[in-house]
Formats: C-alpha cells, structure tokens, sequence
C-alpha cells in the first residue's frame, strides 16, 4: 500500500510541492498514451482526507472505484493536476519509452512541482525540478498512486470514444491491448487511424490490408 513516506522524507528536506507522476496505455496496440501528475498540498501528509487512504495502484483497483477516485481527485480544489495526452502518430515516431519519457517531462512540468516523484526507473529529460524515478512508486506513494487512477480513467475515458467510431474492434472492452479479440479484429478489418503502426502486431496486419479511415 502506498505511503506519505517520501513526500514526508522529502519535506523534511525542505522540498515544497510534491508531485507524482505516472502513466497508462503502454502496452497496448492502439489508443494514446495518457501521463498524469498529481500535486497532493502538504496538508494531506498528516491529515488525508479519507478518500486519499483508498488510493492505490490503478491496476489493483476495480473500475468503478478508480472512476470515484478520479472523481475525488479532480474535484478536490486543492489538488493540482496535469493530463498529457501523447497520440499513436507521435509513439510512432519517437518510439514508446521515449514518447512515455516526453510525456512525463509535460506533465511534471505543467505544474512546476518542487520536486516529482516518478514512476519507474528513468528520468525524462529537461525537467524543471528535481525529482525521484520510483520502481512500481503506485504501490509506494500516494502522490503517484493519485496520478495512476487519473491517466488509467482519463485514457479509459478516450478509448470509450474511440469505440464509438470504431466499433468494430471492441476498445469498450480491452482499452487497446493486445486481447485475443482485439487481434482478431485486426487480422479481420485491419488497423484503423487510432492503431500503433510501429508495433509489431499492427504491422503484420498492414501487410494484409489498407489501414481503415
């Protein structure tokens, strides 16, 4: 379970405005990849409002607590936050760990934190603050654990509109990734404008078919 752990550390350190940042979407086949910074006030560090002790890794939450705990999060006043929204045409062209790396320096930067704590083990480049790469840092700090609930539910979010326009792959359902079904699909009508072109399954696909508008 997350902790205020590094935030405190950090504070006691004389950092002020503490931010977390995490991503979602990058594993999967098609949709953008969504990065989130959360900036948690100081207050919270000693008295968290009760929804703040719920936060945890995105990934262990179901979807209807992840979509409460968004909406805490982004009605919360005092709570600042920045959504980055990297589109497949760009994971293209920079690559996905250099896209994701982007990603992570707009929305640190957004909010000119103090310091950031990053989920992950690399740094992006060209921040504006100090900050911390944290290895699984959702299951560790609050902040980060905040900014993994807010990119997974604004990126879920996206792809429901994508499903709109492109039914015929099933995004309502798997966000994307890489399912048997969504494969399937692929191999079926081919990729569509919102696909990964670069990513391995995607290009196979394109040798069978014109891309879909």
């Amino acid at each position: 379970m997350p902790t205020f752990e590094y935030e405190h550390t950090l504070r006691n350190q004389g950092f002020e405005r503490i931010c977390g940042v995490d991503e979602a979407g990058r594993g999967p086949l098609a949709g953008p990849l969504v990065v989130a910074s959360c900036l948690l006030p100081s207050s919270f560090y000693i008295q968290p409002p009760e929804f703040i002790l719920d936060l945890d890794d995105s990934k262990k939450l179901t979807p209807s607590k992840r979509e409460i705990l968004y909406k805490q999060l982004i009605a919360h006043p005092k709570i600042e936050i920045s959504i980055q929204v990297i589109e497949p045409k760009q994971i293209d062209s920079l690559n996905i760990l250099q896209a994701t790396l982007h990603g992570m320096m707009l929305a640190t930067n957004a909010l000119c934190p103090g310091y950031a704590l990053i989920d992950g083990n690399k740094l992006p480049q060209n921040l504006t603050t100090p900050a911390k790469a944290l290895v699984k840092g959702d299951q560790k700090s609050y902040s980060i654990a905040a900014a993994s609930i807010l990119a997974k539910v604004y990126r879920d979010l996206l792809m429901d509109e994508v499903d709109k326009k492109f039914p015929q792959y099933g995004f309502k359902k798997h966000k994307g990734y890489g399912t048997k079904a969504h494969k399937e699909a692929l191999a079926q009508h081919g990729p569509c404008c919102y696909h990964r072109m670069s990513f391995a399954p995607v290009k196979e696909a394109m040798l069978h078919s014109l891309p879909v508008t």
